[in-house]
């Protein structure tokens, strides 16, 4: 429209102002419309929110048990755990001289010279004594010498500490401390294994072993031997510093029956004198005198040595081997400082035992060999075995029948000559094995099936 047709036109002006007025009245009201948001059902979301929360404690739940189940399958297959080395002591020989084929040099034989026989009259062996002197300073290079030896042997002996936590009358903590020496007897490629007096763990919380290096590690006990109040211990290997492992040494176990020990040189170590670290020289004074125990029997050796009435420790000849555990419960009380101790090699089987772990069975019989006289007797007709000569009340020898007087003269197959040989197959047995035990009893010969049981916590 022109606007000489507006002009012309003021009723199509009003009509376009009316027009424009009503827009800008209209847009205001629309630009302030709010969106509203729909309400939130809190009971649904409540709802919700458990549901997930239960959902994930059970998923978690899950994945902790599965996790448990699987993971020790999983570590064995890829990293499998060593099984522990059975420990074996070898078998005792009864030689100590040279033997012919060590005279051997070069595959050749070389001829020794024959001694040539000199009698010799008193005055001239006064007069040779004379010639011999022996200052301070070649006693005290021998003693130089026995130092030296017992400072090696050392590395062998630890400190065994029980801890015992209690309550005072005021309700105070408080901790009891008992300590012994004990011996480092093997290696299992898992742990170190230590033979110790059983009586100071008796009760103990926690045991601690101090290596010859001051270093402390926790051990546990493997198994007790009741007869013999020993007991063996397991200090892991992985709680062991390097540097420590290279200091300390297995013991080495000699012989206590291959040879006479009557007048022997000993040294002994751990706490001869109720002290960790103290060292004593001495002979042994008697070596044959047996302690008597339910199915074992143990060789007594007694020194001149004067100890505690708790001396513990070890007694070892000049090779340094050890050749006895030291143990002054069995020292009669007239003789009570004195330090007597265990004969190695009748220990040694036991020692095995428990290093293992192993089940031991038990019979329940005291024993000893036949008399020599009663053998070449033949009046009486006994044949060589084994003399009962008292049985345990309640134990598996009673309930079989076994009596008293009885002589065992088969274990089995295998024949019977001596208690010893008795005793090897009882260590040999598992608890609840029936073996047939051929007996003579009164000059009659008779069967009886005994079923082994186990050892009993205390004899």
């Amino acid at each position: 429209m022109s606007e000489q047709e507006r002009e012309q036109d003021p009723a199509g002006r009003e009509s376009s102002k009316e027009q424009a007025e009503y827009t800008l009245s209209v847009q205001p009201e629309f630009m302030r419309e709010k969106i509203k948001q729909k309400p939130v059902n809190k009971r649904k979301l409540l709802r919700r929110t458990v549901i997930t929360v239960v959902m994930a404690v059970v998923f978690g739940m899950v994945a902790c048990v599965t996790f448990l189940i699987l993971e020790p399958v999983i570590s064995n297959r890829l990293y499998p755990e060593e099984e522990p080395q059975e420990v074996v002591f070898p078998e005792e020989t009864v030689m100590e001289e040279m033997n012919p084929e060590d005279m051997l040099v070069n595959d050749e034989v070389e001829e020794e010279p024959q001694p040539v026989e000199v009698e010799l009259e008193d005055e001239q062996i006064e007069e040779l004594l004379s010639q011999v002197e022996f200052g301070l300073e070649d006693y005290q290079t021998l003693y130089d010498e026995l130092e030296k030896l017992a400072e090696k042997a050392n590395r062998a002996v630890v400190t065994v500490t029980g801890v015992t936590s209690d309550v005072d009358w005021f309700n105070n903590i408080y901790e009891n401390v008992a300590s012994a020496s004990g011996l480092i007897v093997a290696n299992n490629n898992k742990a170190m294994l230590i033979l110790v007096s059983a009586g100071t763990l008796n009760g103990a919380d926690t045991i601690e072993v101090t290596f010859c290096d001051q270093m402390q590690a926790q051990a546990e006990i493997v198994q007790k031997d009741p007869a013999t109040g020993l007991a063996i211990l397991s200090v892991p290997l992985v709680s062991i510093s390097e540097e420590t492992m290279e200091l300390i040494e297995i013991a080495q176990l000699g012989s206590s029956s291959t040879y006479n020990l009557l007048g022997t040189p000993v040294i002994a170590l751990g706490s001869p004198l109720g002290t960790s670290g103290s060292v004593c020289y001495g002979v042994v004074t008697s070596a044959g005198t047996v302690i008597d125990k339910p199915d074992a029997s143990y060789q007594k050796i007694m020194t001149d040595i004067y100890g505690s009435r708790n001396a513990t420790g070890v007694l070892i000849n000049l090779k340094g081997m050890v050749i006895g555990i030291i143990d002054n419960m069995n020292t009669s009380n007239d003789m009570g400082n004195l330090l007597t101790a265990y004969g190695i090699t009748e220990l040694k089987r036991t020692i095995e035992q428990m290093s293992n772990d192993k089940a031991r069975a038990y019979l329940g019989i005291h024993g000893a060999d036949v008399p020599k006289e009663a053998l070449e007797d033949p009046d009486m007709n006994i044949p060589p075995g084994t003399y009962i000569r008292e049985i345990e009340i309640d134990s598996p020898a009673m309930e079989a029948g076994i009596q008293s007087g009885d002589v065992v003269i088969q274990a089995g197959l295998t024949p019977v000559e001596t208690y010893n040989e008795l005793l090897n197959i009882i260590r040999g047995a598992e608890p609840e094995e029936v073996m047939t035990f051929t007996l003579m009893r009164q000059g009659h010969e008779m069967k009886v099936d005994v079923t082994f049981g186990y050892l009993p916590d205390g004899n």
